[in-house]
């Protein structure tokens, strides 16, 4: 009998480390509290062609549905005096599963984590209740919600055309028709493995934990996934813009950019977060874009400019984790400015307008860009911003869930503790090292553009960035008379900056996320 048990023993070492779990450790003697997140190296890349969104809904069904012994309604009531939370998110590549809970309950609390991810219940009646509300995500709430949000998924299929990085998450109207319950539990068995997990866990928690954690896990699907192959996006000749005219709009939301051979792994991403912190750090008043457009000419909310994407970045003041990718681009995002009609019915004297103010913007903004590219920054301007964000990035990893993310993320791109890293990488940048990355990853000539507009604007706005014609600033008479004599002049140095623009497309919103074009590359299907 104790020979049984020895070789027992044995088989269960032997599992745990043929697995080989990539573990990832924030120790915190002094937490009340254990964050444990689990990242499955898949994300909506993964979804077969033609059923796009199954990874987000596999993902919804298992932290939104049951076990093989409690349903969802069971697990709100068992967790809630346990003060402990559960969630889950989805991206291009990684699928993270979050959950919290105060030390003192954490056995208490386990067996719901353990029952999820290794026994999900995936009931018809889960199934249909997640599908109709991704559905509707992407039939209405996407095009109705939030225009801004709407341009910068629609840059993302415009850039990514072709390839898996295309379509959103949530999928695409078509794709999320044709899934099945039976694709969900073949999903989940084909992407959800332990030989695409990373484990990461912080907070007060003991070392019998996680090797319980490590041991049930490797319960996971044994298969082994093909990823898909991923290649850069191709960059866009000259400026391609697309117009998605929609009815109602209140303004002209902007977002361009071009893809960026560059990443969090690459130390010279150091030396863009510089550069594009002076142009436009997103939610920060001093940044270039900002004062130009929103501060000294009162045209919008906001206008910011990314090096990577920046997961919803109308919700969010600091960059979550949880979003790492190997595709990368540079964008602007002007939020709305106001439409023809908008302004015709503010003000009378602006009653002949035909065009809004999204042209005027759209070329202001790359002046900027172009600018900084053959300037370069100032001394002053880069030693400040260099300062600024040595501070501001530790504010990234304030809580430990957000620290215990960045760490994971950080082992995505082969790095241990990217924080630290960009922070001992900025201490030593110079000036010379900004304008250098700047002049060789950045440019002006070839963009890809999204306006989500009102369909009212969308035809002449379409005719005045084929022509490029003057756009002359169109001001209420109060605002113009209190503008200063240097503004007025640069505006009519902005109105015929010329857009290098090869085709512009009217596109009906109804038709956007509708189904992907056919890939270039492989399919992903099941073995």
């Amino acid at each position: 009998m104790k020979s049984i048990f020895i070789r027992l023993a044995l088989f269960s070492l032997l599992l745990v480390s043929a697995c080989a779990q990539e573990v990832v450790e924030l120790k915190l003697p002094q937490a009340n509290k254990v964050i444990i997140k689990l990242m499955f190296r898949n994300g909506s890349v993964c979804d077969p062609q033609g059923k796009e969104g199954l990874t987000q809904l596999t993902t919804t069904l298992i932290t939104e549905g049951g076990t093989s012994n409690l349903t969802h309604a069971q697990i709100t009531d068992l967790i809630y005096p346990l003060a402990a939370a559960y969630g889950s998110s989805v991206d291009k590549e990684v699928v993270v599963f979050t959950f919290g809970v105060p030390a003192v309950f954490l056995d208490a609390f386990y067996p719901i984590v353990k029952g999820l991810l290794l026994t999900p219940s995936f009931t018809p009646e889960d199934f249909n209740r997640v599908l109709s509300n991704q559905r509707n995500y992407i039939d209405e709430v996407i095009r109705a919600s939030s225009d801004e949000e709407y341009s910068k998924k629609a840059l993302e299929d415009m850039l990514f055309r072709r390839t898996p990085y295309q379509h959103p998450v949530a999928g695409t109207s078509q794709g999320l028709r044709a899934i099945s319950l039976e694709d969900v539990k073949a999903h989940y068995a084909h992407y959800f493995t332990r030989h695409n997990l990373t484990i990461g866990l912080a907070g007060n928690y003991s070392r019998k934990f996680l090797a319980t954690l490590k041991e049930d896990l490797v319960r996971l699907s044994p298969v082994r996934p093909t990823l898909p192959r991923l290649e850069p996006a191709a960059m866009p000749e000259g400026f391609q813009v697309e117009i998605i005219a929609k009815d109602h709009a209140l303004g002209s939301a902007i977002c361009a950019g071009f893809p960026l051979n560059l990443t969090r792994a690459g130390d010279e991403f150091a030396a863009l977060m510089v550069a594009n912190s002076w142009l436009g750090e997103h939610r920060k008043s001093y940044s270039r874009l900002y004062q130009k457009i929103r501060e000294a000419r009162s045209m919008n909310y906001g206008d910011y400019s990314y090096i990577e994407w920046y997961q919803d970045g109308g919700g969010h003041m600091l960059p979550p984790p949880g979003v790492p990718r190997h595709e990368n681009y540079f964008s602007i995002w002007i939020r709305p400015v106001q439409t023809a009609q908008g302004l015709k019915t503010q003000y009378p004297e602006l009653r002949d307008l035909r065009i809004g103010h999204a042209h005027f913007a759209l070329r202001l903004a790359v002046r900027e860009l172009g600018l900084l590219i053959q300037q370069g920054l100032a001394e002053e301007a880069f030693q400040l911003t260099r300062e600024f964000l040595r501070s501001y990035i530790k504010l990234y990893i304030q809580t430990p869930e957000r620290q215990l993310g960045y760490l994971m993320d950080s082992r995505f791109y082969g790095r241990k503790d990217y924080i630290a890293e960009m922070d001992r990488l900025l201490s030593k940048l110079t000036r010379a090292d900004v304008n250098r990355a700047v002049k060789k990853y950045w440019q002006t000539g070839n963009m890809a553009v999204v306006i989500v507009t009102d369909k009212g604007e969308a035809e002449d706005l379409a005719r005045s960035l084929r022509a490029q014609a003057p756009t002359p600033m169109s001001y209420s008479d109060n605002l113009k008379s209190a503008l200063s004599s240097d503004i007025l002049a640069e505006d009519q140095v902005i109105e015929k900056y010329p857009l290098p623009v090869r085709s512009v497309t009217i596109v009906n919103s109804a038709d956007t996320f509708r189904a992907c074009r056919a890939r270039s590359m492989e399919n992903t299907r099941y073995e």
